[in-house]
């Protein structure tokens, strides 16, 4: 039971970076691999503002604001002029990125890992059974979160707006639908997700280091794949999947030390079986 739960908490982790790298992809068609050091600055943030003005609440919040005016700045600055560029030149612009953004982390808060106490979380007895605070919690947070997103995406005017730049760039435009504005807003609400993505991990790992995100951002992004780039309930179903996986895997001591590899061969499995993941869908190009 323990560890289910716990296995759902990381997948929610999982599923809330997957979900800013598929609404990335499903929308602008561009893979941003800088997305997983926007956990690290979120991170960072609380760092600092709870150093500042030891308000755990209020850290979450500027965290919040950080990473969205963060995945503003980054579209403009490094993918809108690469809008009509090749999808290399794009990657090539993402792993810069990325590595940018880990190296001034270093130049100001240095290499070596940073506690981060967000708060003191305790377990709660179920049966003969403890589990984590903090993964009910987390658990609890990401339903709520995902659940959000979903409506806005299927009920609110820009949310549909986001639905048809999706489907077909060329024809939402023609509809007067301002293209440019739904995709800042998209990196803004990827961003936005990333922020609390970090607040979930450090409640569970209370440390930070300029390089916290590139392992959960390889692994969420590994999510959204496994369950269709460019699909949002794909994205959640494969960072559930990769969590539980994870924790199962981390609890039976055999396994524990081959984690990595199972959730990597699951993925070429999938990949194999159904190569546009569990709820992609085959789109033909136009030529």
């Amino acid at each position: 039971m323990s560890t289910l739960i716990d296995g759902l908490s990381l997948g929610s982790i999982y599923a809330l970076i997957a979900l800013g790298y598929t609404m990335v992809y499903g929308i602008a068609k561009m893979l941003n691999f800088a997305h997983g050091d926007v956990i690290m600055v979120g991170a960072y943030a609380i760092l600092s503002t709870i150093a500042l003005l030891g308000s755990p609440i209020a850290a979450i919040v500027v965290a919040i604001l950080v990473c969205t005016v963060l995945g503003i700045f980054i579209e403009k600055l490094a993918y809108k002029p690469l809008r009509g560029a090749s999808p290399l030149a794009v990657l090539i612009t993402a792993i810069g990125v990325s590595y940018f953004l880990q190296s001034v982390a270093q130049l100001i808060y240095g290499a070596k890992s940073q506690p981060v106490t967000i708060g003191n979380f305790g377990s709660v007895a179920v049966g003969d059974t403890k589990i984590s605070l903090a993964a009910i919690i987390t658990l609890a947070a990401g339903a709520v979160i995902m659940s959000a997103l979903t409506l806005f995406i299927k009920k609110t005017k820009m949310g549909r707006a986001m639905l048809a730049v999706s489907e077909d760039r060329g024809a939402a435009q023609l509809m007067g639908i301002n293209v440019n504005k739904v995709i800042t807003v998209t990196f803004a609400i990827g961003s936005a997700l990333a922020a609390f993505a970090s607040t979930f991990y450090l409640m569970q790992i209370p440390s930070t280091s300029p390089t916290l995100g590139a392992m959960p951002g390889i692994k969420a992004f590994t999510a959204a794949v496994i369950g269709g780039i460019g699909s949002i309930p794909g994205a959640m179903i494969g960072g559930m999947l990769l969590g539980i996986i994870e924790k199962i895997s981390l609890s039976i001591p055999v396994l524990a030390p081959y984690t990595t590899a199972l959730e990597f061969s699951l993925l070429i499995l999938i990949l194999l079986v159904k190569p546009t993941g569990l709820l992609g869908k085959l789109k033909r190009e136009k030529v």
